[in-house]
């Protein structure tokens, strides 16, 4: 018995009649009596027989019966759960950011999806970008956000905004009273950075270099949150991303490095998966809410959203 039938022969066990469930269904009696027909011969047995006027079922069709629910229920359940992937009330979407995203735009981006998604399970990972990448190699993850725009197999990177790096300092540090930190400052300082094989290590190497000294960061670290207990404690002071907002964090002060080093804010998907409906709805919210970050009341100087 194919969907169609399995629908006819409920509906008859349900109305009693051929008529009432030729109306149900909104199909002529000798269309109907023709499904039942062709259900019957498939099946190799009757289904109904007329007793005393009557419709009445067989003892195979009364055994059947309880199945023909069971399938209707799991139908009717499918046809809501996809309706519901379509209004953003059922499914998930799964996340992973580094850890500067997470700490600054990645929050407004997924109020805005969760108010517009209510029923949608989010899961959410802060990782390295390594991480991230084997995430969604491995399909363990939707989509990444990242400060990294580098070639990887299998992997698209959508740059939606660069960043500058900043110099972080004790509020104390006599370099805090400048308005700009540039390489000629750091001169016997501590210094605390990304080690050399990261891409934000790499571009501040080159920028050095450019200048004619070296990158030596006496203090290497993986993330640059990493970095905010550091400085808190005079350690030393740190080269940066100017994403985070450095500037809520009691003990320390941001200002402006130079020469002016970029880093890439990049979505991050597989190329071998392609993105659900509110996967891409996600992604739009993401976007947004880098601009909207961008231009907010507090000073965004060292962030620029791409159209």
């Amino acid at each position: 018995m194919n969907a169609r039938q399995i629908e006819v022969f409920r509906t008859i066990m349900r109305c009693g009649t051929l008529t009432g469930a030729a109306q149900m269904l909104n199909v002529s009696q000798p269309a109907l009596s023709q499904l039942l027909l062709h259900a019957e011969d498939q099946l190799g047995y009757k289904l109904f027989q007329r007793l005393g006027g009557r419709l009445v079922p067989t003892p195979e069709a009364v055994q059947l019966f309880p199945e023909a629910e069971r399938l209707h229920h799991d139908i009717d359940s499918f046809r809501r759960f996809a309706t519901d992937l379509r209004q953003g009330k059922a499914g998930s979407v799964r996340l992973a950011t580094s850890a500067p995203p997470a700490l600054s735009f990645i929050p407004a981006a997924l109020q805005t999806f969760r108010a517009t998604c209510p029923g949608m399970r989010l899961v959410s990972y802060v990782v390295p970008v390594e991480t991230l990448i084997e995430k969604l190699d491995r399909g363990e993850v939707d989509l990444g956000v990242a400060l990294n725009d580098s070639p990887r197999a299998l992997v698209e990177a959508e740059p939606i905004g660069q960043t500058e790096v900043i110099c972080l300092l004790p509020v104390e540090h006599p370099l805090a009273r400048k308005d700009v930190v540039g390489i000629g400052d750091l001169a016997g300082e501590t210094l605390i950075s990304y080690r050399g094989d990261s891409l934000p290590g790499a571009r501040l190497e080159q920028a050095f270099a450019r200048e004619g000294a070296r990158m030596r960061p006496q203090v290497e670290i993986d993330s640059s949150i990493i970095a905010l207990s550091f400085v808190q404690q005079g350690i030393g002071i740190a080269l940066v991303d100017g994403l985070i907002p450095w500037g809520g964090f009691p003990g320390v002060v941001p200002r402006p490095f130079r020469p002016v080093v970029s880093l890439p804010i990049s979505i991050l998907v597989s190329t071998r998966r392609p993105l659900s409906r509110n996967q891409e709805l996600l992604r739009g919210e993401i976007r947004r809410a880098l601009a909207l970050y961008a231009a907010s009341p507090t000073p965004r100087g060292t962030l620029k959203p791409y159209p």
